[in-house]
């Protein structure tokens, strides 16, 4: 079977939650309306049950695969989704979610509060990644699926995965979580600490009131440069820049000498064009709220027919592999059907995201979603 993209596709939205309605979020307070913005690839069949919901990290949205009309660039893991890919659109539903407090479509707080007619700044209540689950289940029930086959994701979309088991254990088969783990570490905390310190130090910030005025860009780039220098490994780093200088550099300045500071610089700024920074506050905030640590995601008796194939990179420092290993550990404990693989691409923890390492992953997944029982 020859490999090809599945070409043009369109966002959708979902409204839910609304007046007299509202959803009630794991804080105790309420949000709604609710709009969800998604994505669908491929066909769902007639006894809707090869639906798999695939889960973004937390910079992604839900463009996973194909184009959209005028654009240049693929969604974000289009490589891995369409026919003959690792997730088979000619077998498979694929369904991608923006979650809520993002900010490519589905309410955030960036999104207008019905209540006084401007974006919700921070007025916008904390999000859980439970609440983004639950949101999620909204949307799956809409859709007609009473159980998926199959969700999987990388990163926070891994947390996303195992929140679906434990909220929702009955209406999951295969589970596919990728460089993630059960909580976050306090380096991993720390990290997102100071991405969201750096972005409230900058005065454009303005206390999350900069809708209409200047966007706190230079906050929200260093916050961009940090993540990024931990998404990637001293190997692949070494590779891709070494210490080698820019052809312009003049030396013995402040300026960006080395390609390394070149590149962090453009990654930096080009991602304040495309994201928000108060989203990065809020979603960094949920991962950080995130803990399925005791085992009690796991429901008291076995989990009925679910199978885990969990993914894992030896060049992740950002999630080491052992955090991966602790959560097979549990599954295994309850004699839960968990299949353990780790990867030794030297990429770090994007190497999910990365096309060259794709055809590793892709086969991996495409035949365990195969082994259906």
């Amino acid at each position: 079977m020859t490999s090809k993209s599945i070409g043009l596709v369109e966002t959708k939205y979902f409204t839910f939650a609304e007046s007299g309605s509202e959803f009630k979020l794991e804080s105790g307070r309420t949000l709604g309306p609710i709009t969800l913005a998604y994505e669908t690839y491929g066909q769902l069949n007639a006894d809707k049950s090869n639906a798999i919901l695939v889960m973004h990290a937390f910079s992604g949205d839900a463009h996973a695969a194909g184009l959209h009309a005028g654009d240049k660039h693929s969604g974000w893991w289009d490589f891995m989704i369409g026919p003959g890919r690792g997730l088979d659109t000619e077998k498979y539903f694929m369904i991608c979610v923006n979650v809520i407090g993002g900010c490519k479509g589905s309410t955030g707080p960036s999104s207008i509060n019905p209540e006084t007619g401007k974006p919700y700044g921070i007025d916008f209540p904390l999000i859980t990644i439970g609440d983004m689950v639950r949101t999620q289940k909204h949307l799956i029930d809409h859709l007609g699926i009473k159980k998926l086959y199959g969700v999987i994701g990388g990163s926070m979309g891994g947390m996303l995965a195992l929140q679906w088991v434990a909220s929702f254990p009955q209406s999951v088969e295969c589970v596919i979580p990728i460089a993630t783990t059960l909580k976050h570490s306090p380096q991993q905390i720390a990290f997102n600490e100071v991405g969201r310190q750096a972005i409230m130090a900058d005065l454009a910030w303005n206390g999350g009131n900069y809708y209409g005025g200047p966007a706190p860009e230079k906050g929200l780039a260093v916050a961009r440069m940090l993540g990024h220098i931990t998404f990637m490994s001293n190997e692949s780093m070494e590779k891709k820049f070494s210490r080698r200088l820019k052809d312009d550099n003049s030396g013995f300045n402040f300026s960006a000498d080395f390609e390394v500071e070149g590149y962090l610089q453009y990654r930096g700024m080009s991602f304040t064009k495309r994201f928000d920074a108060n989203t990065y506050l809020y979603i960094t905030k949920a991962m950080d709220y995130f803990d399925l640590s005791d085992g009690k995601w796991i429901p008291k008796e076995e989990l009925p027919g679910v199978r885990f194939l969990v993914i894992a990179f030896k060049s992740d420092w950002l999630y080491p592999s052992a955090q991966s290993q602790e959560m097979v550990k549990q599954l295994t404990m309850r004699h839960i059907d968990a299949t353990y693989c780790e990867s030794d691409s030297t990429y770090g923890h994007d190497t999910f995201l990365i096309e060259s390492e794709a055809g590793k992953q892709s086969h991996l997944i495409k035949h365990f979603l195969a082994k259906r029982k």
